[in-house]
């Protein structure tokens, strides 16, 4: 585990394990490197040296007012990966941390990068447009930074509880520890970086940078996600990339790298290794 400084400064924190081809974890919003702890477990055990960092007001790096944006997320894991001098190596991003490894390999070429994976990812774009119909409304979004700057521990712990892991579904067993989890990676993080984040995930159209991309890239969604809904996002990356294959779930939730980690990581395994 270390840290990095950035070209503007800010420090970046990571957690650098094992040796083997190198498989670098992008998180999603609003929470850490410790959200990958199943992934980082098993493919260690595997022999792949794994890699996860805390974006920039997430977590334990630098709580910074500045840069909550794609292209500096993207510029903090260049630099993170030009620091570890990674060759021949797998991103795999989830949710907001999707959009990062595609506007990572877009913006700083795919010169490092063998495949990709993109789980519960928020491209091409989340909010509704006219060229975007299936997205979500932009109330959506204006609602959660406003729930956030009111009571962003009850924010997160309703999301917890409710669709981010599906426990809000008929017949649910809810897990406490994981819902405990879940907020306190929120908490440790920023109010402003995950308040600026919000625009970030939803806003960022990410439509060119997929089409730009000719790595292999495993496209992983649920057809229940509740955060970022199935029709607006994971087919269409298929179909703007040059070389996806798109993996559907039925019934499993957003979180679903946590919940359903034994499927998650087995299916993640059969494409690094095809």
């Amino acid at each position: 585990m270390g840290t990095i400084t950035t070209n503007d400064g800010t420090e970046i924190y990571y957690k650098d394990w094992g040796a083997g081809q190198p498989i670098v974890f992008s998180h999603g919003w609003p929470l850490s490197a410790d959200d990958w702890d199943a992934q980082l477990l098993f493919f260690l055990h595997h022999g792949y040296r794994v890699i996860a960092h805390d974006r920039r007001g997430h977590g334990r790096s630098e709580q910074t007012g500045e840069g909550h944006d794609m292209d500096h997320y993207a510029d903090d894991l260049a630099a993170l990966t030009a620091h570890l001098d990674l060759s021949n190596a797998i991103h795999v991003g989830h949710s907001t941390g999707g959009g990062e490894v595609v506007r990572y390999l877009a913006r700083h070429g795919e010169s490092r990068v063998a495949k990709a994976a993109l789980l519960c990812a928020v491209p091409p774009l989340m909010v509704r447009t006219e060229s975007n119909p299936d997205g979500l409304p932009k109330d959506v979004f204006d609602g959660f930074q406003q729930q956030l700057a009111a009571n962003r521990s009850q924010f997160y712990r309703d999301i917890a509880a409710g669709p981010f892991y599906g426990f809000n579904r008929p017949g649910a067993e809810p897990s406490e520890a994981v819902i405990q989890n879940w907020w306190r990676q929120g908490m440790m993080g920023g109010a402003k970086a995950h308040y600026d984040g919000v625009v970030a995930f939803s806003q960022t159209d990410f439509t060119e940078d997929l089409k730009r991309i000719t790595v292999p890239v495993l496209v992983m969604h649920s057809q229940d996600d509740q955060v970022v809904p199935y029709v607006a996002s994971g087919p269409l990356s298929a179909k703007l990339l040059r070389n996806a294959t798109l993996r559907t779930y039925e019934n499993f939730p957003h979180g679903m790298p946590t919940t359903q980690a034994e499927t998650i990581n087995a299916d993640l395994l059969e494409f690094l290794r095809g």
